[in-house]
């Protein structure tokens, strides 16, 4: 955002207000819905890990970021101010902007995840029951699955061919688009079904997406899917049998919009954690220079224990980091361990918005509020912090002084109360390293909901946080 710089000096000299509304001049608030309207084309766009990892790294080669591959091949040295990325497997990237100080003294991570809750298709997922088409699926993270039906569901992924070719599919986004989803038991028939726990309501084995009811003339047999799958072959070139390698998820159709009548929030599928990636990485695409080597680290698989090659789990991060220092001339796998070490780390996450419809499972002193900015949770986990990252105090005290440097709105939180629940994010993988690390992000309502919503004021303090934490820390 071009008028960063001057919106810093404005809000210098100026205590943030409890609400960062309030504190907002004329020209801050229009940043702050510039911001928003691009962050809605994001993620109205970009509904899996493989369409975010492709536009982000459109708009990285646009800002001058080159491929690490290809740096290797030529071995390239490497100086300060030289920006690469690294595309792993289409479905997780990092961004590395080279500083001035050796690796080996340490990097400023920005980290997120870029996957979410969703439907994926089985690997054999058509089939046809009293003339109508559906598709098989299996939940993809921690979902209330009673949520994900009647909705109008697009499909999007890849298939990927014997012959090598990946083919893109989306189907529902269009405005003549068809739609498809899952059909839900009428309530006058619902006597047994309403007596069902919220868990049981709906079984995972009954997300069934219905997809046609058109049979196909001249066959006897599953005509219906037939007539499916031969419109999918006329359009995408694609059989029944290139489904056992396909990646197909089933997502909510239809773009972000502004949400309340002051449109002053944003409502939108896929805001865990994409409002933490996009923000992580305009505010790394908006470093020209650096001190230390700035990261912005952007995976897969959260939602499922950040396990697999594109999770936090894999070391594709860690082999990245030894290549771009032997690219320095400065290689050494005890330098590697050193600048893992001697990181520091926002994993950027989201956080649990306040809900007055139920305030009984949070603390009011230690939850996070709408419209009060950037939010640091010192630990996650549940119970007896179980499962997370507890930042020691010592870097939450620079954290502190580098957002009052910048008059960046931020408030800290827990998940819920005690023993209420709690969740986990990648801080404490990255932190096996030894690295200072603390979980920050934004607050959302209805999380892992189909429909997700974000406060616009937050969502431009976290791009004004994690700018001042690259710039400060």
């Amino acid at each position: 955002m071009s008028a960063k710089t001057e919106i810093v000096k404005e809000k210098k000299g100026t205590k943030p207000s409890k609400n960062a509304w309030l504190g907002y001049t004329g020209t801050q608030k229009n940043e702050v819905f510039a911001l928003a309207e691009g962050y809605k084309t994001f993620i109205s766009d970009c509904k899996t890990e493989r369409e975010c990892t492709t536009e982000l790294l459109r708009q990285a080669k646009e800002l001058g970021y080159t491929d690490l591959k290809e740096a290797i091949a030529k071995n390239k040295k490497l100086k300060p101010g030289d920006k690469l990325y690294v595309n792993h497997m289409g479905k997780a990237v990092a961004l590395f902007l080279i500083g001035k100080k050796p690796l080996e003294e340490g990097m400023k991570i920005l980290g997120a995840h870029i996957d979410s809750p969703r439907l994926d298709l089985k690997q054999v997922p058509f089939y046809e029951d009293t003339e109508m088409a559906l598709l098989d699926t299996h939940y993809y993270g921690g979902i209330k699955k009673y949520q994900w039906v009647t909705l109008p569901l697009a499909l999007h992924g890849v298939v990927a061919k014997k012959d090598g070719t990946v083919v893109p599919v989306v189907i529902g986004e269009k405005d003549d688009d068809p739609v498809v989803g899952i059909t839900d038991l009428l309530i006058h028939l619902s006597a047994k079904q309403m007596e069902k726990n919220a868990a049981k309501v709906v079984e995972g084995e009954d997300l069934n997406i219905l997809v046609g009811s058109i049979p196909l003339k001249g066959e006897e047999k599953e005509a219906v899917k037939a007539n499916i799958l031969a419109m999918l072959e006329a359009s995408y070139g694609i059989t029944e049998e290139d489904f056992v390698s396909a990646e197909i998820e089933a997502v909510p159709a239809g773009r972000a919009r502004d949400f309340g009548i002051d449109r002053s929030m944003v409502m939108g599928y896929g805001q865990d954690d994409r409002v933490c990636a996009y923000t992580s990485a305009k505010a790394m695409f908006e470093m020209k220079e650096i001190d230390r080597t700035a990261v912005c680290l952007l995976v897969d698989k959260e939602e499922i224990g950040s396990v697999g090659a594109t999770g936090m789990h894999s070391r594709f991060f860690e082999n990245a980091v030894a290549e771009i220092m032997n690219l320095c001339g400065d290689y050494s796998e005890l330098k590697v361990r050193r600048a893992l070490a001697n990181s520091v780390m926002l994993s950027s996450d989201v956080s649990a918005a306040y809900d007055p419809n139920y305030p009984s499972v949070s603390e009011k002193k230690n939850t996070a509020y709408f419209g009060k900015g950037l939010v640091f949770n010192k630990y996650t986990g549940s119970r007896g912090k179980s499962g997370s990252n507890d930042a020691n105090a010592e870097y939450i005290g620079r954290l502190r002084a580098a957002m009052d440097a910048h008059k960046v709105t931020y408030q800290t939180s827990e998940l819920g109360r005690v023993d209420e629940g709690g969740g986990g994010t990648i801080a404490y993988i990255m932190a096996n390293y030894g690295m200072e690390v603390i979980d920050s992000g934004v607050a959302v309502l209805n999380m892992h909901a189909p429909w997700e919503i974000t406060s616009k004021s937050d969502l431009y303090e976290a791009y004004c946080g994690y700018a001042a934490f690259l710039k400060e820390l």
